[in-house]
C-alpha cells in the first residue's frame, strides 16, 4: 500500500464536495486527508486528497474521479516532487509549570504560542505529516488537552 495525492480542480458549485466524498464512499476508497479551497481561478475549487491504496485501486480513483462531471482537472501529485504542509493547533495544559520544557520543543519546531490563558497554552505548528505527528508526541508527556488538524495541502515543486 502507498499513499497517493491527488489534486483535484472542480466546478465551484454546491454538492461538488459531497458527490466526490460519496464516491469514495460507495467504492470503499478511504480518504486519508482532504482539503478544499478556492483556486487561482473564482469559479473553481482545489482539492487536495490523500488516500492509500495499492497501484490497482488507485488508478481506479483517479478513472472514477474522471467521470464525475464537475472534476475538471485531476493531477497526481505524488508522482512528482511536491511540497506539502499541513497545520495542527494543539492545547496543553500549564498547570503542571512545565512551560520552560514546552517552550524548549516549541522553538527547534518553528512552532509558535498562539494564546496563553491560566490553565492552557495553544500551540500551532506547521510543517509536513511526519513534522507534526513527531511534535505531537513530545507533547504527549505534558498533556495535551485538545488537538485539530487542517489536513494536508499540496503543490508541485517549481
Amino acid at each position: 500500500m502507498k499513499r497517493c495525492t491527488f489534486s483535484v480542480l472542480v466546478n465551484n458549485h454546491p454538492g461538488v464536495l459531497q458527490r466526490v466524498t460519496g464516491l469514495f464512499s460507495r467504492r470503499g476508497f478511504n480518504i486519508d486527508s482532504i482539503t478544499v479551497g478556492q483556486s487561482e481561478t473564482p469559479e473553481l475549487s482545489r482539492m487536495i486528497i490523500a488516500t492509500y491504496g495499492d497501484d490497482n485501486t488507485l488508478e481506479q480513483v483517479k478513472k472514477q474521479l474522471n467521470k464525475l462531471i464537475d472534476v475538471v482537472q485531476i493531477v497526481e501529485l505524488s508522482a512528482y516532487p511536491m511540497v506539502d504542509r499541513e497545520l495542527a493547533l494543539i492545547k496543553v495544559s500549564s498547570l503542571n509549570k512545565a512551560d520552560p520544557a514546552i517552550l524548549s520543543i516549541v522553538e527547534p519546531f518553528r512552532a509558535s504560542i498562539v494564546d496563553i490563558g491560566s490553565e492552557n497554552i495553544v500551540i500551532q505548528v506547521v510543517g509536513d505529516q511526519e513534522k507534526i505527528n513527531s511534535f505531537i508526541e513530545l507533547l504527549k508527556p505534558y498533556g495535551i488537552v485538545e488537538l485539530t488538524r487542517t489536513g494536508m495541502t499540496a503543490m508541485p515543486r517549481g
